[in-house]
């Protein structure tokens, strides 16, 4: 089946690396907003606040778009059962930094492929030990990278590699915000051409 024949395909975000990483299989898609309230509810893990929210994403655009394949996906960081989110600010993600340096932080990657009822929903764990090092060269790649937008503030795939000690994951872009290789296989299992035919 050619990929012209599938139904239309959509990746309800507003990430720009999600939009980037999907763009690495050459399928084509529409980028919506999922409008979602990712407010954690009382007592939430951060493994079920991940899987809640690519869920919640993906069922908020599916809704509107029936036939349409829709992607969900969400990220939290987990540091000792707290989520450690996006910082927004320089202040933030150097309090952050300071509280994950030497310390093993567990990013729960959540993948949701829906399409009216029919979905498929899970997570890729991805352990990450941050590298003790000093505020000044915390502070160093704040300034440079300015990775503001990013949960846990340490952009994996920019300088952000040089804050980690290491990475343990079955799926290295999950990190960043995608899990391609997981993603691949539930878009071929619903009949997509990966790599499409020319």
């Amino acid at each position: 089946m050619a990929i012209s024949s599938n139904p239309p395909l959509i990746l309800a975000s507003t990430s720009v690396y999600r939009r980037e990483l999907l763009e690495r299989l050459r399928i084509p898609f529409t980028v919506i907003s999922p409008q979602v309230d990712e407010t954690p509810l009382t007592g939430e893990s951060t493994f079920d606040l991940a899987l809640r929210l690519a869920n919640a994403k993906a069922a908020a655009v599916a809704k509107q778009n029936p036939n349409a394949w829709v992607i969900g996906s969400d990220q939290v960081a987990d540091l000792c059962g707290a989520a450690i989110g996006k910082p927004g600010n320089f202040e933030r993600a150097m309090a952050q930094l300071q509280l994950m340096r030497g310390q093993t932080v567990t990013f729960h990657t959540a993948l949701c492929l829906m399409q009216g009822n029919a979905q498929t929903t899970f997570s890729i764990p991805t352990e990450v030990r941050f590298r003790k090092l000093s505020d000044e060269v915390l502070e160093s790649y704040l300034l440079a990278e300015k990775p503001y937008d990013c949960a846990g503030s340490a952009k994996s795939e920019g300088l952000g590699i040089s804050l980690l000690e290491s990475i343990k994951s079955e799926d290295p872009t999950a990190l960043i915000g995608l899990p391609l290789i997981a993603l691949c296989g539930l878009l071929r299992d619903a009949g997509f051409v990966i790599p499409a035919k020319n």
